[in-house]
C-alpha cells in the first residue's frame, strides 16, 4: 500500500493523538524511563496549538492515519526543529518514517530551512541508524531530561540565490 502524506488538521487531532501515545509508549519502555518521556503528556490542546504554529504532517496508509511529525521552524526562519515524530507500531519498518521524514524536509526547503534538527535518545541504536540513514548526524549530547539525548542536525539544499542575499546583507565583499 502506497504512503500518502498530507498536512494535518483539527480533524486529525484523534489519530495524532493517539499515535503519538502509542509510539512514545513504546519508545519510553525502550528507554526504560516511562515517566521522562514528555510526549505521553500531551492533550488535544497542545496538538491544536501545534497545528497553529508549526508543519504537522500526517501519514495515511489507506483509509487510516498511521504517522505524525511536525516542525518548529525558528527564529530567524532558517532552523527547524522536529518533534513528536510517530509512527503506529505495527507500521514501523516499512517506509512510513522514511516518507514523512522526507516530506517534512521538502516542506522546509520551501521555507527557507537550512537546518534541520531534532532530538532523540542515543541509546536507541534503531532510531540513531534512522537519522543517520536519512543524512543527519550528531552535533551534540545533553541529560536535561534525565537520561542522554542526541541533538541531531541535517543541512539543506535551499536556493542559492535566497541563501546568498541572506548572507550578504547588501554589504561588499
Amino acid at each position: 500500500m502506497k504512503v500518502i502524506i498530507k498536512k494535518a488538521t483539527k480533524a486529525d487531532i484523534p489519530s495524532i493523538h493517539k499515535i503519538t501515545i502509542e509510539a512514545f509508549q513504546k519508545y519510553a519502555l525502550d528507554l526504560g524511563l516511562p515517566d521522562q518521556v514528555k510526549a505521553l503528556k500531551e492533550t488535544y490542546e497542545s496538538i491544536e496549538k501545534d497545528l497553529e504554529k508549526k508543519i504537522v504532517l500526517v501519514a495515511w496508509l489507506g483509509t487510516e492515519i498511521v504517522g505524525s511529525i511536525r516542525c518548529e521552524i525558528l527564529p530567524p526562519g532558517d532552523v527547524g526543529y522536529i518533534s513528536r515524530f510517530a509512527v503506529k507500531p505495527e507500521v514501523q519498518n516499512m517506509g512510513v518514517g522514511k516518507a514523512l521524514m522526507c516530506a517534512i524536509e521538502k516542506e522546509a526547503v520551501k521555507r527557507g530551512v537550512c537546518l534541520l534538527t531534532l532530538h532523540t535518545a542515543s541509546k536507541m541504536a534503531p532510531l540513531v541508524r534512522f537519522y543517520y540513514g536519512m543524512g543527519y548526524y550528531i552535533h551534540s549530547t545533553t541529560t536535561d531530561r534525565g537520561y542522554i539525548r542526541a541533538y541531531f542536525c541535517k543541512e539543506l539544499e535551499v536556493n542559492k540565490n535566497a541563501v546568498d542575499i541572506n548572507y550578504n546583507h547588501g554589504t561588499s565583499p
